[in-house]
């Protein structure tokens, strides 16, 4: 796997925001910020969180279509602290992402990836919790505002409690099962990740994004991402349904199919 060393190159994208004080933003009835729309990232995080140059695809034969783009990062200090077998563990799935990504098998992006991978979602927000819709297999959250209820399983979303510090609203997330990657990189967090997540609006349009990960089974020490989301203005716009389940059975189940019969129409049969 290509990646860039020079840390600064990170730190341009990932760099902190100062958060100020703004009269302007779009407030719902209690005061709080109104977070509600549909929000959406501009950047290669989904390929990878750290540094990365451009890459080949994943199969020669997709060509240019399908390459790598480059990327400065979004981790805070632009190294991801792994435990070195966890970093080890990371570089096997990199190099079988072909067979192991769960998102070539249309499972939830879990938490935070369901946030930058390349679709947007919406957010819905009252008093009591916000729900956040993700275009991508059909994943939501439910946020409970000031609760502090704990997962009554673990599962591919998590449990999120959030509570508002200020015009931010911080997010707790557990109970997740360990299925999950961060990117299509390999990077991942065990199911004892317990993530932070912080909103921050920049303005009516724009919010700054971060998730501190903190899982001693895989890191040194807890570790951040940064970015912006950007609101999708357009007032037609719908995060429609993205039934992507039909597009994996072949790549679940296609080793049990009976000898003789052939894919669906337009299948990949490898």
């Amino acid at each position: 796997m290509t990646r860039l060393p020079v840390v600064a190159f990170a730190l341009l994208t990932a760099a902190a925001v100062e958060p100020q004080v703004l009269t302007e933003l779009p407030r719902a009835a209690n005061g709080r910020p109104d977070l509600s729309g549909v929000w959406q990232t501009l950047n290669t995080a989904h390929w990878n969180l750290e540094p990365h140059v451009s890459d080949y695809p994943v199969l020669l034969e997709l060509g240019a279509q399908f390459a790598v783009p480059p990327g400065p990062g979004v981790v805070v200090g632009g190294e991801i602290p792994y435990l070195p077998e966890a970093r080890a563990e990371r570089d096997r799935r990199f190099e079988n992402r072909l067979a192991d990504d769960p998102e070539g098998k249309c499972y939830m992006g879990g938490v935070p990836r369901s946030t930058y991978m390349p679709y947007p979602f919406q957010i819905l927000q009252n008093e009591r919790d916000i729900v956040i819709y993700y275009q991508f297999a059909t994943a939501f959250r439910r946020i409970f505002v000031d609760g502090k209820e704990e997962a009554p399983l673990d599962s591919w979303m998590g449990w999120s409690n959030g509570r508002w510090d200020g015009d931010t609203f911080v997010v707790e997330v557990t109970g997740l099962n360990g299925l999950t990657w961060l990117d299509r990189a390999g990077n991942y967090a065990s199911g004892n990740a317990r993530i932070t997540e912080r909103y921050t609006p920049l303005g009516p349009n724009h919010l700054q994004y971060e998730a501190t990960i903190e899982d001693p089974t895989v890191f040194s020490r807890p570790w951040t991402i940064r970015m912006p989301l950007y609101r999708i203005v357009d007032e037609d716009f719908r995060v429609l349904e993205f039934k992507c389940e039909p597009y994996a059975e072949e790549k679940i189940y296609g080793h049990l199919r009976k000898p003789g019969t052939e894919p669906p129409a337009g299948a990949s049969s490898r």
